[in-house]
């Protein structure tokens, strides 16, 4: 078998392994197939996840379930606003023979899910901001490797609440994605009802360990891309900085600040992700734009007039295409 056949039958699983995923997940999470494709891609891409919604839509109960057909050690933070740093990266204990040992905080799991994380403090934020760039923690001055792969997905409810801190924009900019998570239809809410209201459990299967997803990890990083659908990709990003050459007249009017660099290599990442689930080989424009609105809206921020005017961040990112 040559590189390209092993290459090709190795995208093809990926693919596979999308399907069967998407399919045990809906055993538990009825509807949010956007969502869930969202956080699936984002996995794929080694990237963390931030969904936001108001309380009620399972955003818990989805991250949960992802947990569980994944073959991977799993831990729960509920963020509140007296959490310390130590509380979860961990800290330095003296033990019976009179020696300081670490012992290892909830961070140290390959799916962190931290809920609510906008009800703690900048000083437990920035302990977090660190774990998800450099993939450690530091504590006493010693640092202390994370394990392989880490994945923070983040809830946040968007309702303004007493004793709520706003993530600080270099810390959103660590999130891949941005995931708004809406009310579901009604014909799914009875199925939602029916199915959490009886004494009906559903039994999941692991589909892959944590091997695997490394292995799909670097894979999706070798999918070929066209040089006119990347430079797409980091026009699209720099369209959304006002005074640069590509601005459009509503990003200068409506914006005080775009997105960095890492939205393009996001964008890129993204794309890839997205054309391989979608049974495509390579990229192109479309894939860029179906992961763009998850990638974009988290990293520009209105000015005054459009907060005025009622510009919403969605309409920005649509006129850019």
């Amino acid at each position: 078998m040559t590189t390209y056949d092993s290459d090709v039958k190795a995208v093809d699983g990926l693919a596979a392994s999308y399907q069967e995923l998407t399919a045990e997940i809906g055993k538990v999470i009825v509807g949010q197939k956007n969502v869930v494709k969202s956080v699936l891609i984002s996995i794929f891409c080694d990237g963390h996840c931030l969904l936001v919604g108001v309380p009620g839509l399972a955003k818990t109960l989805l991250v949960h379930t992802i947990a569980d057909v994944l073959d991977l050690s799993f831990k729960r933070i509920q963020f509140t606003p007296d959490l310390m740093p130590s509380d979860i990266t961990g800290s330095e204990i003296l033990d019976e023979n009179r020696q300081f040992k670490f012992n290892r905080g909830p961070l140290f799991a390959n799916i962190v899910l931290a809920d609510e994380i906008n009800r703690t403090p900048p000083k437990t934020q920035a302990a977090l901001l660190e774990a998800m760039q450099e993939r450690s923690v530091t504590v006493g001055g010693h640092e202390h490797k994370l394990d392989l792969p880490f994945f923070v997905l983040a809830t946040q409810n968007p309702i303004e609440q007493e004793g709520t801190y706003p993530l600080p924009e270099a810390q959103l900019d660590r999130f891949m994605f941005n995931i708004n998570m809406d009310y579901p239809a009604y014909e799914e809410e009875i199925d939602v009802v029916k199915n959490t209201t009886s004494e009906q459990k559903t039994e999941l299967r692991e589909i892959l360990t944590n091997e695997q997803i490394l292995y799909f990890q670097q894979l999706v990083r070798k999918i070929p891309i066209a040089d006119n659908v990347l430079e797409y990709a980091v026009k699209l990003a720099s369209q959304t900085r006002p005074g640069m050459a590509h601005a459009t007249e509503k990003v200068r009017n409506y914006l005080s600040w775009g997105a960095g660099p890492r939205a393009s290599q996001y964008l890129v990442l993204g794309a890839k992700c997205h054309a391989v689930i979608s049974g495509k080989y390579s990229p192109d424009i479309e894939d860029v734009q179906a992961v763009a609105h998850s990638v974009l809206q988290h990293r520009i921020v209105r000015n005054y007039k459009a907060e005025a005017e009622g510009v919403s961040i969605d309409e920005i990112v649509s006129s850019l295409f």
